[in-house]
């Protein structure tokens, strides 16, 4: 059967061939340009783009696929639940795959599920995706016997030891304890004595990263190490811990594994009439958006969501593509820590306040100066 060209048949879509004739150059030309080949020039590659964006010409991915034995899709496994880190990091790795041409595959898994993360891996497989992306926080490697999945295509683990066996296992994100220790050198550098430490649940990677890397940086400045105060990442278990910390007058600075914990643990310092940060400083991590807004303002780490996004994805494009080739090497984002009006000197070191600052940043491992009573002002 042809297709119809008389009345009421709309016009035929552009193909690769018109693209090359308006742009001047070959059909294989078109053809290296929108699988992003090598030895392209500027000028080529922006007359190809351009007569495409002209003829409104968009690649035929189905074609592309029975060509190349490939889906052009990547899966991606993840935590469902609506926590700010896990949730942003979703939104980071779409917005990336959708700019790289593939199209996205998602599976949830659900805490608690020790089967979970295999029966994804499972189902994506089935749908024939080119690469993984597992974003799974929890650890649950314990209930499932320490088993590691196989998998047939390149993997990329976000956030977690690599726990798979694949041809390519890629990793990214895995910097929490380096920017907990940034945290917790912020609040030494300020003069505290030693700095206790809020606690996310432990069955998850992230949880267990910032925990030792709070507890390395007092060790490696032989400073006291506090007993652990627990939290489930919830403004409530938060204000809870802020209740049994307020009774401690010995605490004058306290590191909270999310900024939901500090929020909640900062009114129960309030309520017991522990001022913040004049009594005492305390920093949070994520920065979600109402950090800034919270009284006071909260200094806390900036978790670089879509630059890990970006690394890691553009890594497993690169082994998906380039099977035989050398893995992309690793690049980690800074560390970017958001000083607002939460943390102070101590007490004792405390100074009247001179007007509200603008917040700063700090980079990895840098002390922030000391700041009077409270000093700057403007997830996971």
């Amino acid at each position: 059967m042809t297709r119809g060209t008389g009345r009421g048949a709309g016009p035929a879509a552009p193909s690769s061939t018109d693209v090359a004739r308006l742009a001047g150059v070959s059909q294989k030309t078109v053809s290296r340009v929108f699988n992003d080949e090598p030895y392209v020039s500027a000028d080529v590659r922006r007359r190809v783009t351009e007569a495409a964006e002209q003829l409104g010409y968009r690649r035929n991915n189905a074609a592309r696929a029975l060509a190349s034995g490939r889906t052009r899709s990547i899966g991606v496994v993840t935590l469902g639940t609506a926590l700010y880190g896990p949730a942003s990091l979703l939104m980071g790795v779409e917005r990336v795959v959708r700019d790289t041409g593939y199209a996205l595959r998602v599976v949830n898994t659900m805490e608690g599920d020790p089967a979970g993360i295999a029966g994804a891996v499972d189902s994506l497989l089935d749908q024939g995706v080119d690469g993984i992306v597992i974003s799974e926080p929890i650890d649950e490697a314990a209930e499932n016997g320490g088993m590691a999945p196989r998998v047939a295509v390149p993997v990329l683990v976000i956030g977690a030891p690599p726990f798979v066996t694949a041809p390519a296992v890629l990793n990214v994100g895995d910097g929490a304890d380096l920017m907990a220790r940034t945290a917790t050198e912020h609040l030494l550098g300020l003069g505290h004595t030693t700095v206790h430490h809020l606690a996310g649940p432990q069955r998850w990677y992230a949880a267990r990263d910032r925990l030792e890397g709070w507890r390395s940086t007092l060790t490696a400045r032989g400073k006291d190490l506090p007993e652990v105060v627990r939290g489930d990442w919830s403004a409530a278990s938060g204000y809870a811990a802020g209740r049994e910390l307020a009774e401690n007058r010995d605490v004058t600075a306290v590191f909270a594994a999310n900024d939901d914990m500090a929020i909640g643990l900062i009114r129960a310092l309030a309520e017991a009439g522990r001022r913040v940060p004049q009594d005492v400083s305390v920093v949070g991590f994520d920065d979600i958006p109402v950090a800034a807004y919270v009284t006071p303002p909260l200094t806390t780490v900036r978790q670089p969501f879509d630059a890990v996004a970006q690394e890691g994805l553009k890594r497993l494009v690169h082994a998906i593509e380039n099977p035989d080739a050398d893995p992309l090497p690793p690049s980690d984002p800074p560390v970017d820590l958001v000083v607002r009006a939460s943390t102070a000197p101590p007490p004792s070191r405390t100074t009247p306040a001179r007007g509200r600052r603008t917040a700063s940043r700090v980079r990895v491992g840098t002390p922030a100066p000391p700041q009077p009573d409270g000093g700057a002002a403007l997830q996971h």
